[in-house]
């Protein structure tokens, strides 16, 4: 029984290593990280690059293969603001609710709308994540990443309720999650994303002179990433409610 748990620890801790998500990196040194999901947008992101470069703030950009695809330019001007773009799938399904082939598929897919600027990490849609759905990234050469702290602005809270809540939980370490863009929403009023700039602009006027906005990637660099087995099923209900 006793081996049975140490092998199972082993286990655990390799999975942990090699498939884990990050979900913040542990460090003193004053470095977060911004992220933004679902874009890009045209009328949305473009406000949100313009605030980053007033604070000399960087992001990293998670993005929707198809948002990309009709929005290369768009791509090309993130990528030359010094941000970093992730992959976001193509087109944010549930990874819980699709087969293998077609998780691969919708990696690929985003990769290809991304190229040249993609970096190897992945957001799963959703947040939702299974063993299985890690190892495919995984063996796809993407390090899967997720979030610390989220702003929750898909449920049309105001700017200033998302600093308040916001502030308090952001450490060295830290990566926030906002949205520049909505793929589905429970409320089309939700789909505006003028609060959440707000909010953007707002944070960095509070925090810009007490920590550096880095990239995901420059932010591994400074201390040592924290994994997480992410298991998150697809709430169907949930996923029902939703307008695109």
């Amino acid at each position: 029984m006793e081996v049975k748990k140490v092998l199972n620890k082993i286990f655990y801790a390799l999975a942990r290593k090699l498939i884990g998500s990050i979900t913040h990196v542990a460090t003193r040194e004053p470095f977060v990280a911004l992220t933004f999901d679902d874009g890009p947008h045209p009328e949305f992101t473009p406000h949100i690059l313009y605030i980053l470069e007033q604070y000399k703030a960087l992001a990293t950009f998670f993005m929707l293969g198809k948002n990309a695809g009709r929005h290369q330019e768009l791509v090309k001007q993130v990528w030359q603001g010094g941000h970093a773009i992730g992959n976001h799938s193509w087109d944010h399904l549930s990874f819980d609710l699709i087969s293998r082939s077609q998780r691969r598929s919708q990696i690929h897919a985003c990769e290809k709308a991304i190229a040249p600027y993609g970096k190897k990490l992945f957001r799963p849609p959703y947040g939702n994540q299974t063993i299985h759905s890690s190892l495919d990234a995984f063996l796809l050469g993407y390090k899967i990443v997720s979030w610390s702290v989220v702003a929750q602005d898909w449920l049309g809270h105001d700017a200033n309720w998302m600093v308040e809540y916001l502030i308090p939980q952001i450490k060295p370490g830290s990566i926030i999650l906002f949205h520049d863009n909505l793929n589905d929403f429970l409320e089309k009023r939700y789909f505006d994303r003028k609060e959440t700039i707000k909010a953007v602009d707002s944070l960095l006027k509070e925090l810009h002179k007490n920590f550096r906005f880095v990239t995901v990637p420059e932010l591994l660099l400074r201390g040592r990433p924290q994994r997480k087995l992410w298991k998150i099923k697809a709430d169907v209900n949930f996923l029902n409610q939703l307008k695109s």
